[in-house]
């Protein structure tokens, strides 16, 4: 039988040897890396979304990706469904938000918001052949039936409205395809992801078209719970130099966000 001092040390080292495996890697600042979740709903096209090889792409992803360099940050990115992107941060099932989330006072009551990344807002797409429809104001005058995104902040737009319809979908894309088939009589969305779809969408050349340009303006941020302050510090620093350096700006371009977005100032 082994002397009891011997096991003891045998088991003190083994301890420290699975530590040792489980220390994170450092940084070449030397500052140990941090692993966080990070959700979005990817079905914003061109800010999030799956690509034809079923990969998540998109503005926001390759967003996420030069945020993490800089930052030293390692993570897990992971596909949501909108209605459970903030319950899910809050019960701590992700670190972060990145999905077109507008920074509005009802969200920033629960959550924290980093510094903006992206300025857009509310735009409405109307069916060509219903006539005399110039405004939102024209459509409730109508009794129109207005189709939004559920939770979004172009469906709490609409609110202001009381004498329109609302009709909502759990995808902004199922409420232009509703547009298209007459289902609706307009529709209400980010003014980023509605151009996208009006120019990809060949059933509604000629059958529909912009009320006016954008309705509202509104920045996007990354959603952070509110006592992870040390975080917040960190993606504001980051998103900030990649406002500085241009990448925000070059990401812009690439996926051809066009007049409908526009990228923030950077901080002096």
């Amino acid at each position: 039988m082994r002397p009891i001092y011997t096991i003891l040390t045998l088991i003190l080292i083994l301890l420290l040897v699975a530590l040792g495996g489980c220390e994170q890697a450092p940084s070449s600042s030397g500052e140990k890396i941090t692993r966080i979740v990070v959700a979005m709903d990817a079905t914003f096209v061109p800010m999030s979304f799956m690509n034809s090889e079923n990969q998540l792409d998109g503005f926001e992803v390759d967003l996420l990706k030069e945020l993490a360099e800089d930052a030293n940050l390692e993570y897990e990115l992971v596909n949501v469904e909108w209605g459970g992107l903030f319950g899910g941060l809050i019960t701590r099932k992700f670190d972060l938000v990145i999905s077109s989330v507008g920074i509005i006072e009802e969200r920033k009551k629960k959550m924290a918001f980093s510094i903006p990344y992206l300025q857009s807002g509310v735009a409405v797409l109307a069916r060509d052949d219903i006539k005399g429809i110039n405004s939102l104001e024209d459509l409730e005058k109508n009794s129109a039936i207005v189709g939004a995104q559920i939770n979004t902040t172009s469906y709490y737009f609409l609110q202001k409205y009381p004498g329109i319809k609302v009709k909502t979908f759990e995808k902004f894309g199922h409420a232009v395809i509703d547009l298209a088939n007459k289902g609706v009589d307009a529709v209400v969305g980010d003014s980023v992801q509605a151009n996208y779809f009006f120019k990809k969408n060949k059933d509604l050349m000629g059958k529909a078209r912009f009320l006016g340009s954008r309705m509202t303006s509104e920045f996007y941020g990354i959603v952070i719970r509110k006592e992870n302050a040390q975080l917040k510090s960190k993606i504001d620093a980051s998103l900030n130099r990649l406002l500085k350096n241009g990448t925000i700006s070059r990401l812009h371009q690439k996926w051809e966000l066009g007049e409908f977005a526009t990228v923030p100032v950077p901080s002096s």
